[in-house]
């Protein structure tokens, strides 16, 4: 992929996708994006978009909100390399393109091979529990001006990221909204939609609390 390489964002299929139309499976992703970790010592952003295709939204959020979840915020830089992407991939769909573009130097930072692999394995009990319970529901949630809605509180829940890295372990609630809209795009499940919604709420509380 190079800088001005382009991803269309209308499909929700990625390359770790069955092939049928079924929901994702989140622990399948999180095993896609370990098989990236076998190869370099280190592995780049665009090892990892090239790992799930590259190709819709929905997986491109996904990417970000398991990297907040995980232990790799605690690397230096890695909580605001999560926020700029966030905003960028967002930023474009609600500017109504089909194509997003992200700059070479995001794409050019780099996780260790190792911390990647445990991080995520880290996931995949949650993932597990996740998995059992995703299915199309409250679909008009999850489509049309919700979708733009959806774009809009991620990049809202991304700016906030800078100040809840000073209250430890508050990124993992953004991680979690995240995950949880992605999630409700990929599956068309408006049941996530509004859980996601609810993580908003504990964000705007941490904030408040640390502002008075």
């Amino acid at each position: 992929m190079s800088e001005n390489d382009n991803v269309a964002l209308e499909d929700d299929d990625y390359a770790c996708a069955p092939e049928d139309d079924s929901p994702i499976n989140l622990e399948t992703f999180l095993t896609c994006l370990e098989e990236v970790g076998r190869s370099p010592e280190k592995v780049s952003v665009r090892h990892l978009i090239d790992a799930i295709g590259s190709r819709s939204f929905g997986p491109l959020i996904l990417l970000a909100g398991l990297i907040a979840l995980s232990p790799l915020t605690g690397i230096p830089g890695i909580a605001t390399l999560v926020s700029v992407y966030v905003v960028l991939v967002s930023g474009q769909l609600l500017l109504g393109r089909r194509h997003f573009w992200l700059p070479r130097w995001v794409l050019k930072r780099q996780v260790p091979r190792n911390k990647l692999r445990k991080s995520l394995r880290l996931l995949h009990p949650v993932a597990r529990v996740v998995d059992r319970f995703l299915q199309p529901r409250l679909t008009f949630l999850t489509k049309g001006l919700f979708r733009y809605l959806t774009a809009l509180l991620c990049i809202l829940i991304a700016l906030s990221m800078p100040v809840l890295d000073l209250v430890p372990f508050a990124n993992t609630t953004a991680g979690a909204a995240l995950t949880a809209f992605a999630l409700s795009l990929i599956a068309r499940d408006g049941f996530l939609f509004l859980l996601a919604s609810g993580f908003c709420v504990g964000i705007i509380w941490i904030i408040v609390r640390l502002l008075l």
